[in-house]
């Protein structure tokens, strides 16, 4: 298995950095393209546990398109064979103040349809001390 092969790294960073731009645009469509549709994809997020495409949709189509704006920092993107990756990143938003830090992760697969989340998980932290 090759790890991080050029080409398949550039393939899903570009997937990572479209939904990147989706999220903070709240871009509903493009979300839900990014995500298998499949009642296997999962989603646990701050403080919802989404099950299956339909759960995650309905979440995505229902939220507030206020203060989605983030910063993200230490993005690393890891690619396993030709099919499979993971994305992870910490995230801020102003509304979090200095004293929280959020966390994502997820699970990417090539599906005949191009790459998709299969996975994620969004969590808030306090800013660890340095």
């Amino acid at each position: 298995m090759i790890i991080n092969d050029p080409a398949v790294h550039a393939e899903v960073s570009a997937a990572f950095a479209t939904y990147e731009k989706a999220l903070t645009d709240n871009d509903v469509a493009t979300l839900d393209a990014l995500f298998w549709e499949a009642d296997h994809t999962i989603r646990y997020g701050i403080g919802e546990n989404l099950y299956g495409f339909g759960e995650i949709a309905a979440f995505r189509s229902a939220r507030s398109p206020v203060g989605l704006e983030r910063r993200i920092m230490r993005t690393v993107i890891t690619t396993y064979g030709q099919d499979t990756a993971t994305a992870s990143t910490l995230f801020h938003r102003e509304s979090m103040g200095t004293e929280k830090i959020g966390r994502q992760m997820q699970t990417w697969a090539r599906m005949p349809e191009g790459w998709r989340v299969v996975a994620a998980h969004v969590s808030i932290i306090s800013t660890p001390k340095v």
